[in-house]
């Protein structure tokens, strides 16, 4: 009795955790494909494809997971996606899709398995997009600003500029009569995604500036800030290196290096911000430092920056900002490296607890 009764509560827990897990979970996959990728482009061979094998592995685990959580959870899982605090988390299974589409384009030259995911990123896109921001407008009770605008709203700007890389990569490497149309969809992704941003980023500057903030509203989304510019530098570089293919990418080239570089600058000038921000949190107000699924969130922008710096010095010829991509994806590695670590002795403590 006392056996059925342990293992009882054991499936009890383990239940409450399928409940209460992270809409933005996908944020892992996102930041090991990106870390892969970058250590792809800087020569890590060897790496890239490790963390491939591993990413795909997450990947399936995680689509399981959040199957049988909108299957034994429905409230829950529908719930967190209607609440503006929760819902924007979504979006990392479109970016994750799009981010593994492009690992099996790059590292394994797989278009065809590419070409599925690219398909099923889409249809995730669109479904989340209207039914996430719909149900934030047509809901009855809606949070104050302060509350309910937090940096994961930037993930579906995320979501959207990972269509644009993922479909601009897919049209340089098929043929007609397809590659207009996806270089088409890339730049109007990559488009759509700017004017988000800045929809998005005013107000969450706005609540930056004129509302109170505590060491617990600096949630690790926040450094998607710079994240979301990153990827559209990373999408903007390839717009620039597929103009050949398109005559109407040509004739847009000034205006695509432009704004690529435009996007870069945004992102660069808010590294030093973030980076100020949490030295105030961890440093002078000394808020504990503990795995949270949305550390994922801080570890993509970082992988993100290193991989578009160096394709924008590529797509640009500059020939200049090989360095700081490199220190950036040594970076990312170490955030990696600690975040993995820390969901891996999560995990261990919810076993014993168990």
């Amino acid at each position: 009795m006392a056996t059925t009764q342990a293992g009882t509560g054991r499936e009890d827990r383990a239940e409450s955790g399928l409940a209460a897990m992270s809409p933005a979970y996908f944020g892992l996959v996102m930041a090991t494909g990106i870390v892969s990728l970058a250590a792809d482009m800087m020569g890590h061979r060897l790496l890239a494809r490790a963390l491939f094998g591993l990413n795909l592995g997450q990947y399936g685990l995680l689509w399981l997971l959040y199957g049988l959580r909108a299957w034994r959870h429905p409230r829950r899982f529908f719930g967190d996606m209607a609440a503006h605090a929760t819902g924007p988390g979504y979006f990392t299974a479109v970016a994750a899709t799009g981010i593994v589409a492009c690992q099996f384009m790059v590292l394994r030259e797989d278009v065809a398995a590419a070409q599925a995911l690219w398909l099923l990123a889409v249809v995730l896109w669109f479904g989340l997009t209207y039914a996430v921001f719909a149900a934030f407008i047509v809901r009855p009770d809606k949070p104050p600003l302060d509350k309910g605008i937090n940096g994961s709203w930037l993930l579906a700007v995320v979501a959207t500029q990972a269509l644009s890389v993922s479909s601009a990569l897919l049209a340089a490497r098929i043929g007609q009569p397809h590659r207009l149309e996806l270089n088409l969809f890339a730049l109007s992704t990559w488009l759509w995604g700017g004017m988000l941003y800045i929809w998005m980023m005013a107000l969450i500057f706005y609540r930056y500036v004129f509302f109170r903030f505590s060491p617990g509203d600096l949630a690790p989304p926040y450094w998607i800030n710079m994240g979301a510019m990153a990827i559209s530098t990373l999408a903007g570089a390839l717009l620039i290196l597929n103009a050949p293919q398109a005559p109407f990418l040509a004739a847009l080239l000034p205006f695509l290096k432009g704004f690529t570089v435009f996007y870069w600058a945004t992102g660069t000038w808010w590294i030093p911000m973030l980076a100020l921000l949490a030295a105030w949190r961890y440093g002078y107000e000394r808020f504990p430092l503990r795995y949270d699924p949305l550390y994922w969130g801080a570890v993509f922008p970082l992988g993100m920056y290193a991989a578009s710096t160096l394709e924008l010095d590529r797509a640009m010829e500059f020939g200049l900002l090989g360095g700081l991509a490199q220190a950036f994806f040594y970076v990312a590695l170490v955030a990696w490296t600690a975040a993995f670590a820390g969901m891996l002795r999560a995990l261990v403590r919810g076993v014993r607890e168990r």
